[in-house]
């Protein structure tokens, strides 16, 4: 049975979420299909707070730890990465952002041969400007799309999935989020 092992930020670690997230979502959507070759198990590595830098820290001990054959890597990072911090300056500017991205698809290209990156949500900007609970960290949609589109070429550039979201939720996104991001 392949495992299915999703690093990213509180946006797929669940935050705010009851119902666990999307990562657990999706497990129990393919525990209910019952997949013909058994169901994956899927973990959710995922750390609220976490941008491309920390996931690059952690990711090839904790992958290399639950690695099987067939084994799928899911990336859920960046939307940290832009958050603009009090002096102005974003979390991790997009030139190293752009930097750890290539460097986790080459250590993930190590390990496994199916890798999928989730793009970026949009956030409701009444609300992340500044966010709610510590009045030095904003968002901007400007910005998140910024690196939503690094992202998205890095992936096209290497042959690697890509799930657009940030086009995809911008015309409605306010009302999914309780509190500007989640």
């Amino acid at each position: 049975m392949a495992h299915i092992l999703v690093f990213g930020d509180s946006i797929a670690y669940g935050a705010w979420d009851k119902k666990g997230g999307w990562v657990q979502r999706l497990r129990h959507f393919l525990e209910v299909k019952e997949i013909s070759s058994g169901t994956p198990l899927i973990y959710n590595l995922s750390v609220s707070g976490d941008t491309s830098k920390d996931v690059l820290k952690r990711f090839k001990n904790e992958a290399i730890a639950r690695l099987k054959d067939n084994s799928l890597v899911m990336f859920a990072v960046g939307l940290n990465d832009s958050r603009i911090l009090r002096e102005g300056n974003h979390e991790v500017p997009i030139q190293e952002f752009e930097k750890n991205i290539k460097t986790l698809l080459i250590q993930a290209k190590q390990l496994f041969s199916s890798i999928v990156f989730v793009g970026l949500t949009p956030v409701d900007e009444s609300k992340t400007m500044p966010i709610l609970w510590n009045e030095e960290v904003s968002y901007k949609n400007r910005d998140v799309e910024e690196y939503n589109k690094a992202l998205k070429n890095i992936c096209n550039e290497n042959g690697v999935y890509f799930i657009e979201l940030f086009q995809k939720l911008h015309s409605n996104h306010k009302r999914l989020l309780a509190d500007g991001l989640h």
